[in-house]
């Protein structure tokens, strides 16, 4: 095998499984949109209970307004300023949050995560990687280069003052998929935390380069990810 090739992971609760551990944990989604993996996690059984967190006030009333989940809260509020004791948690997560806290507050966000944090108990980061087709075509009108490289920098120093320790950075492929422009408009685009304006000519080309990787089966890309998981000091593990 090309040393080069990732392993593509369809379902990245299949790298959950594997990489967390899951049973019986109290866990915070830090910046949970619509808590998809939330959901899916306590409909599974595989975890006690979840609360998530969310900035934006639009997918905040969303969930607050969607049919309730049992063990599932929401609570809107930062990864900086996590309104929850010491030691309360065993499992914190983010999916494509990280890069979104503002820049001066990350080290501060990861901070507080420790905090909430029982001993032991770990951090999982899910960030794309700024490269590949899909995110050229996204930077057209959202070049997030900075924040992104900004967000793997604050894991970095997480680590190396160590406030936790590394446990495991994982890339890996997955697929994303679209039925058409209009889906891709309206999910990337047009997404509740964002202010993105397409018109003219920068509108022409986004749409003329979304619909080169257009299959019969939709339209296709394959992102590249990367998976850090950070361990609070203390504990059995």
């Amino acid at each position: 095998m090309n040393a080069k090739t990732l392993e593509l992971i369809s379902d990245e609760l299949d790298l959950m499984r594997r990489l967390l551990p899951l049973s019986g944990a109290k866990v915070i989604d830090l910046g949970c949109g619509k808590a998809e993996m939330p959901r899916r996690l306590l409909k599974d059984r595989l975890v006690a209970s979840v609360t998530g967190l969310e900035v934006d006030h639009v997918q905040h009333a969303q969930n607050l307004a969607a049919a309730p989940v049992a063990r599932l809260d929401f609570v809107f509020a930062g990864a900086d300023d996590i309104p929850f004791g010491a030691n309360s948690f065993d499992i914190a997560m983010m999916f494509k949050s990280l890069h979104h806290v503002p820049l001066d507050r990350l080290d501060r966000a990861l901070a507080e995560i420790e905090r909430v944090l029982a001993p032991g108990g770990v951090l999982y980061v899910s960030e794309p990687v700024f490269a590949g087709e899909f995110n050229e075509l996204v930077r057209l009108f959202n070049d997030e280069e900075v924040v992104r490289k900004a967000a793997y920098e604050a894991l970095g120093r997480a680590i190396s003052t160590r406030l936790m320790e590394g446990v495991v950075e994982k890339r890996f492929d997955t697929p994303l998929a679209f039925r058409d422009f209009d889906e891709f408009f309206r999910r990337v685009v047009k997404a509740t935390h964002s202010d993105h304006t397409l018109v003219g000519d920068q509108l022409a080309e986004v749409k003329q380069r979304f619909e080169r990787h257009s299959t019969p089966q939709g339209v296709r890309f394959v992102r590249p990810m990367r998976v850090n998981v950070l361990r609070k000091r203390g504990g059995n593990g």
